[in-house]
């Protein structure tokens, strides 16, 4: 080979290896931070949502965006060391799902790092954002107020159990949003003449003890109020009623797929689904500033039939047809 040929074959494979090693390296991944008030087990659904909204938008876990997922599984207090620790890391966005304490760990920590949240009070009076129409800041999301509901749970109940007059109210007195949904309940009772017998839990035993006082003090219903945790432990909430023979009504339709007697509440699919939306627009560049509060409106009737039956109710025509789903 002659010495020109030689320095020409040379120089273009110097040239080309910087582009070979660009080439071998792994892509630049994005990472998302969870914070999740549930359990790993009750946030299976919330995940695949996620996943599912990400790949369609060409983000693949593993290969260019990773989730760095916690759960605090109702335990609270541990969401602002949390919080701080993804920002620490500096992940390009912030999920805080699952109810306000969430949320106001995130937004405490910082105030660059987008937030994309679900919370089930008004993100304005909680500080979270300017205006729903105009953010304003880093942190954008989802409300669906179903603290708001339990007036309306409570007349649903009543029309499914006419003859109930002392009805208990199980909240998780951890939970931001327990006073406001016992005003409601209890100012919605008032009206009509019927008691109401508030009882606390914010762990699985004190469920188990709220249940005790319920049958206890003879309550003929109960009411289950919005909560995370609350929502993870809907099975333990089922069995217990069934056991019992308390006619329950829950806040979303989960709790009555498992058992529950039913539900009235917003579709928790709908707002996963804004929420991996959002996710998506800011790691494409969108600015939380940018991306109006959705306030879900999508309000969900479900009565499971098997546990009415069970119950010795006889469930009426006017309540059935008005059901958005009847489990058979």
């Amino acid at each position: 080979m002659k010495r020109r040929d030689f320095i020409t074959l040379f120089g273009g494979a110097a040239a080309a290896w910087p582009m070979l090693a660009r080439a071998q390296q792994p892509q630049t991944m994005a990472v998302i931070g969870y914070l999740g008030t549930a359990s790993p087990t009750t946030g299976v659904p919330i995940m695949a949502a996620l996943r599912q909204h990400l790949a369609e938008a060409g983000y693949v876990e593993g290969r260019n965006v990773a989730i760095d997922s916690h759960w605090v599984e109702g335990q609270y207090d541990r969401l602002p060391a949390l919080a701080a620790e993804m920002v620490r890391r500096q992940v390009a966005v912030i999920i805080a799902t699952g109810g306000t304490a969430g949320a106001l760990a995130a937004k405490a920590a910082t105030t660059t790092i987008p937030i994309v949240f679900s919370v089930t009070d008004d993100p304005v009076a909680l500080g979270l954002v300017a205006s729903l129409a105009r953010p304003g800041g880093n942190a954008t999301g989802v409300t669906f107020l179903l603290a708001e509901l339990g007036a309306k749970q409570f007349g649903l109940l009543r029309e499914m159990v006419p003859a109930a007059r002392r009805i208990g109210l199980l909240v998780n007195p951890d939970n931001t949003t327990s006073k406001a949904q016992t005003s409601d309940v209890v100012t919605a009772a008032s009206a009509v003449g019927a008691t109401i017998d508030v009882v606390r839990a914010s762990d699985s035993r004190e469920i188990e003890a709220a249940f005790a006082a319920l049958v206890r003090d003879g309550v003929d219903a109960l009411l289950v109020g919005t909560d995370p945790f609350l929502y993870s432990r809907r099975v333990q909430l089922a069995t217990l009623a069934a056991r019992h023979a308390i006619p329950a009504i829950y806040p979303v339709r989960e709790n009555a797929e498992v058992g529950g007697l039913m539900s009235y509440g917003t579709s928790l699919t709908e707002v996963y689904r804004h929420v991996g939306s959002y996710t998506v627009r800011i790691l494409k560049g969108a600015k939380p500033a940018d991306l109006p509060v959705v306030r879900s409106t999508k309000f969900e009737l479900v009565i499971n039939l098997p546990t009415a039956r069970a119950l010795g109710l006889d469930v009426s025509p006017m309540l059935l047809a008005r059901a958005d789903e009847v489990i058979e």
